[in-house]
């Protein structure tokens, strides 16, 4: 059962979707999730591909639009704000724990991709989450920190001058999370396969959505530079923690990042490495992601 919601959020709302188990009878209160997706997606997409089979499970799962994207308001559009990221996961609880037949008490959280860091930065911090799930999780910091050709302090010094002269013309610029299309990724020599599935995702029939526009608003990403989602976390998120990591490497750095954040966690659960599955493929490859909500239902059964 799908239930469409809108999360109030200071003076903005945020569009959410509510994936309840099928034929719930109202008696028993249920174990809820709250998903954190990837940056540029919208909760049609990947998240979507999660709840449904959380719900299937029996677990209730609320994903969302980020505030400034999809159908969530919020101006200026395309902000990726990793701080309002994860301000976004404690608004939904909010909502969440007042919605009759589900159970405030438990309540956990899963984090995909770049959402999988800002779910555990949050979770340091808001410990009505009980429970914590990553699947490929990034700490986008750490990420955006290796983009830069020459330096995060070269690009942050060049993007003070972009941000002064957009001030300036009143112009906000905006750039591509990924190519529009393959045929871009090869003129501009970005063939490995990594990119190119998340193109394949992204921007084609198999997970494209009219809400997902791929551009990120330029001056959000200063914010992204000097950002680290597991800050803190060895001494602050004291929750049960699942970790799901795809078995082949890539440019991600998700593998990478998510032994890091098991080593750091105070109390890590379980790992599970899917073999075979790259970081993109986790995203909607029934084999790979069944094995992950399995494993993930799993550890919220037990923990929530």
């Amino acid at each position: 059962m799908l239930q469409h919601l809108t999360i109030p959020r200071g003076p903005i709302e945020l569009a959410a979707d509510l994936h309840l188990p099928d034929g719930v009878d109202g008696e028993a209160p249920l174990r809820a999730v709250v998903l954190s997706t990837p940056g540029s997606s919208v909760k049609e997409q990947i998240g979507a591909n999660y709840a449904t089979r959380l719900a299937a499970r029996g677990i209730a799962a609320l994903v969302f639009d980020p505030a400034h994207q999809g159908q969530s308001g919020g101006e200026p559009r395309d902000l990726e704000d990793p701080y309002r990221r994860g301000e976004d996961i404690s608004y939904a609880i909010d909502t969440l724990e007042t919605l009759p037949g589900i159970d405030p008490q438990r309540i956990g959280v899963l984090g995909i991709c770049a959402g999988g860091g800002y779910a555990v930065h949050t979770a340091r911090t808001d410990h009505r989450i009980r429970a914590v799930g990553t699947v490929v999780a990034g700490n986008m910091g750490t990420s955006f920190r290796g983009f830069q050709p020459d330096g995060p302090t070269t690009a942050l010094d060049a993007m003070a001058e972009a941000r002064t002269q957009e001030n300036r013309t009143g112009e906000l610029g905006r750039d591509n999370w990924l190519p529009d299309t393959l045929e871009d990724a090869a003129t501009a020599g970005m063939t490995d396969i990594d990119t190119t599935q998340a193109i394949t995702y992204y921007r084609t029939e198999r997970g494209h959505n009219e809400h997902s526009t791929n551009r990120r608003l330029s001056r959000g990403d200063s914010l992204l530079l000097g950002y680290d989602a597991f800050h803190l976390v060895d001494e602050l998120m004291t929750q049960p923690l699942q970790v799901v990591l795809a078995g082949r490497r890539g440019n991600t750095n998700s593998y990478e990042a998510g032994m890091r954040l098991w080593e750091l966690a105070p109390n890590p659960v379980d790992l599970l490495v899917v073999e075979g599955a790259g970081h993109y493929e986790m995203y909607d490859v029934p084999e790979y992601v069944d094995a992950a909500v399995d494993r993930l239902a799993k550890f919220y059964t037990n923990h929530l």
